[in-house]
């Protein structure tokens, strides 16, 4: 009986220690930007307000990190709400049409020191692509209320005229290329 005792708490404890662990965003501590070439002489600055995301990972360095992430199109926010009106039109995301965008990874991966690559799946409007993101691990932390916490940074550029919005195809006015970056602290589910 003893033998069988033992062996269900070795079993436990190895079936814990591999468990997949849940981190989810935490909103109040996030951000979601980009930046996009304007007139070919300055940048406009932007940010989605509302977005959702978890990360499933068993290994403490996330290197088997399973990622979701969901941001709201009509939450963009460029400080000109004219201009925030026509993001949502469809010479851009058809936010009435497609309200979300979605990123599905398909592996994280480090590199050197605290730099990883994220490749996934990113959808705008109705096409999804292959994207990568350089990304930062800040680290993890338990704050005073005992709660786990982690952190990362990450951007990448997309050309958005792959993800259907025509708006200006010569880039002239506004950009080809956009630049992403998220700054993202997880706490782990208890």
């Amino acid at each position: 009986m003893k033998k069988v005792f033992l062996l269900l708490v070795v079993l436990s404890i190895s079936v814990a220690s591999f468990a997949q662990t849940k981190w989810t965003v935490d909103p109040m501590h996030s951000f979601v930007n980009f930046s996009i070439g304007h007139m070919g002489i300055s940048f406009v600055d932007g940010s989605f307000n509302k977005f959702e995301g978890t990360v499933e990972s068993a290994k403490p360095d996330f290197v088997d990190a399973k990622v979701k992430f969901t941001v709201d199109v009509n939450s963009i926010d460029t400080r000109v709400e004219s201009r925030n009106k026509h993001l949502k039109t469809d010479d851009f995301f058809n936010a009435e049409k497609y309200p979300t965008m979605t990123f599905e990874s398909t592996s994280f991966k480090k590199l050197t020191g605290k730099n990883y690559e994220l490749a996934g799946k990113l959808t705008i409007r109705d096409i999804t692509k292959d994207v990568k993101f350089n990304v930062v691990f800040g680290g993890t932390i338990t704050d005073p209320k005992g709660t786990t916490k982690a952190g990362f940074a990450a951007n990448t550029t997309i050309n958005r005229l792959d993800y259907n919005i025509k708006f200006d195809p010569t880039g002239m006015g506004v950009a080809k290329d956009v630049n992403i970056s998220l700054n993202l602290e997880l706490v782990q589910a208890k």
